[in-house]
């Protein structure tokens, strides 16, 4: 009698951004639970001994979180949530030193850091890269297809060379650098957002909900174009 199931493809299956964002979330809540839950203890206990402890206690515990669980199980709890798990490129998990790095640069760089996922063979982020690791499917049976990507093809013979798609995606980028600060204009000129909230950081509601989106908006159009370019989709860039 045949199965039902799924043919799993063999290889590893490397997580797509949205699986990864679900897993910071999950971890960013975490943190507020714990930042939240240690100033409640903080002031109800009205101690400045206790405060400062719990002050110390919470920061070295938001920096050493992901280092240590990465090094020693492949993930945060957010990870694990997901079915996700780091792994270095030589196999098992990070070393702590690498697992240290690669969230001292993630941390540095923010969500900029994720610019690269598109544009890479197993879906990499910069602190991936830089660090030698990737983000898998830790349980493939769990998991289905819109989760993950198997490893993308080397590029084909008929793709402009490397240089040339570099070229034209740097230019797409500069670009959209020019769009957006064109976009900005024209909100100023049309009083939907403030010079205030631009200049100096003194915003409305309404002000903060534009300039997240505007900034939301660039962050992926610029994930956009290094996605295309790279794969050969941007006119100027595209196979022969």
């Amino acid at each position: 009698m045949a199965s039902d199931a799924p043919t799993l493809t063999p290889g590893p299956r490397y997580a797509r951004f949205s699986r990864r964002l679900k897993a910071i979330l999950l971890d960013w809540m975490l943190a507020m639970v714990l930042l939240f839950g240690a100033l409640a203890v903080a002031s109800n206990a009205q101690s400045d001994a206790l405060a400062r402890t719990l002050g110390v206690s919470v920061v070295v515990i938001l920096l050493l979180y992901e280092p240590i669980l990465v090094w020693r199980t492949g993930g945060t709890l957010g990870h694990a949530w997901t079915n996700l798990r780091v792994v270095d490129d030589r196999g098992g998990h990070l070393s702590f030193a690498k697992a240290l790095a690669r969230f001292a640069i993630k941390s540095l760089l923010g969500w900029y850091s994720f610019l690269t996922m598109a544009a890479t063979r197993r879906n990499q982020a910069i602190h991936d890269l830089l660090t030698h690791s990737t983000v898998q499917i830790r349980d493939p049976a769990k998991a289905n297809p819109g989760q993950f990507i198997t490893e993308r093809s080397e590029d084909d013979p008929a793709m402009p060379s490397r240089l040339r798609r570099t070229l034209v995606t740097v230019v797409y980028l500069a670009l959209g650098v020019l769009l957006y600060f064109g976009v900005l204009a024209a909100l100023l000129r049309g009083g939907i957002l403030s010079r205030a909230c631009l200049n100096h950081d003194i915003c409305s509601g309404g002000d903060r909900i534009v300039d997240v989106a505007a900034a939301v908006a660039f962050l992926l159009m610029i994930a956009l174009v290094i996605g295309m370019g790279w794969r050969g989709r941007l006119f100027g860039a595209r196979k022969a």
